[in-house]
């Protein structure tokens, strides 16, 4: 039976963090928006992902900063302390989250079921998913919508971009164009830049323009410049030079996007981009772009059953590898062949619909 039979007056979101995983949790939050439209919803995030959840409607944001410690947690609970919630859905297993959690009030603390919760969820929620088989990460949040009574088929996103953020992307698109977002979360996640840059060649020689984006970070600034040195081909550099939204339409406009696991990859998933995942760490359809599985470039697999000397089928759902030695394994033959079947497959589209 659903947690609620009548909508809820108020429900809190907690999903602090990160950019590809409130990507996912948006899709399940404009759910319940749409079949309960009268209730009541905030949501509790970190600054960076906060700029993109402000855009959306009818949600109010309440900005955690997870650089001010222990301070930032009590400015959390200041915030709510008048507030009691019909429910938490509480979407984040780590320990800061289930901290922060501690300070919400509300009558039901929903958590994940016990095969995917860790780091003291179940201890701080009374309410919990049932046990899953769902393997992406996207499936196992839109859990919590079918929990509380909502329908939960296909992912549905609505972020609304202002015409001054949708004019930086008709400023810098104007024709098929492959955005490159060349860098995940650390280093030994991302491909080779000699590599980027060889896709980079190959995407204009079948008349794509080709753009870099990324954060302002210096290591990310630093492997765009790597990857135009590498390269024959014209690159717009856009790295650390656009906000959370401008990237967001870059991204829309774009006729297809490669990346490894990262925040912008889910982001061109919002705007139905088709996105060229490159996985090696991590499981692909644990956590890759959700529309665009066909299209991912993964060595995870073969890495993951030689490192754990078990097939897939076995290993944890969460599994991952590490080393610095799994990207590279993912060569440029296999990423030009997924660049051909996405051309392949939208020129095909845009003669029948607009994207």
């Amino acid at each position: 039976m659903a947690l609620f039979s009548t909508p809820p007056r108020s429900i809190c979101i907690l999903r602090l963090s990160a950019i590809g995983d409130v990507c996912h949790a948006i899709a399940v939050v404009q759910a319940i928006q749409r079949q309960w439209p009268t209730t009541e919803i905030t949501w509790v995030a970190g600054k960076v992902e906060a700029q993109l959840i402000n855009a959306l409607p009818n949600i109010k944001v309440i900005s955690f900063d997870k650089k001010a410690g222990w301070n930032g947690i009590k400015q959390v609970w200041q915030q709510l302390k008048s507030h009691r919630f019909d429910a938490l859905l509480d979407m984040q297993v780590a320990l800061r989250a289930s901290v922060l959690s501690l300070g919400i009030k509300a009558k039901y603390r929903v958590g994940f079921s016990k095969n995917r919760t860790k780091e003291g969820q179940w201890l701080v929620t009374n309410k919990h998913l049932p046990n899953t088989d769902s393997i992406h990460v996207l499936d196992n949040m839109a859990d919590f919508a079918r929990f509380i009574g909502v329908p939960f088929t296909t992912p549905e996103w609505n972020i609304p971009l202002t015409a001054a953020d949708n004019s930086i992307a008709a400023q810098y698109i104007n024709q098929s164009t492959l955005v490159i977002s060349p860098a995940a979360s650390k280093d030994e996640r991302n491909w080779l830049p000699e590599r980027y840059a060889a896709i980079a060649d190959y995407a204009a020689t079948k008349g794509l323009a080709v753009i870099l984006c990324g954060s302002p970070s210096e290591r990310e600034q630093q492997l765009g410049q790597q990857i135009i040195s590498h390269s024959q081909a014209p690159i717009t550099n856009l790295i650390g030079k656009t906000t959370l939204l401008q990237l967001t339409a870059l991204l829309r406009a774009a006729t297809v996007v490669l990346a490894p696991d990262s925040g912008p990859a889910h982001l061109a998933t919002t705007q139905n981009t088709p996105v060229i995942g490159l996985y090696g760490h991590s499981n692909p359809a644990r956590t890759g772009p959700y529309l665009s599985q066909p299209y991912t470039v993964s060595v995870y697999q073969q890495v993951a059953e030689q490192h754990y000397g078990k097939p897939l089928s076995e290993l944890p759902w969460g599994a991952r590898v590490k080393g610095s030695d799994i990207m590279p394994q993912i060569s440029v033959a296999m990423v030009k062949e997924k660049l051909d079947s996405v051309l392949l497959s939208t020129s095909v589209i845009s003669t029948s619909q607009p994207k």
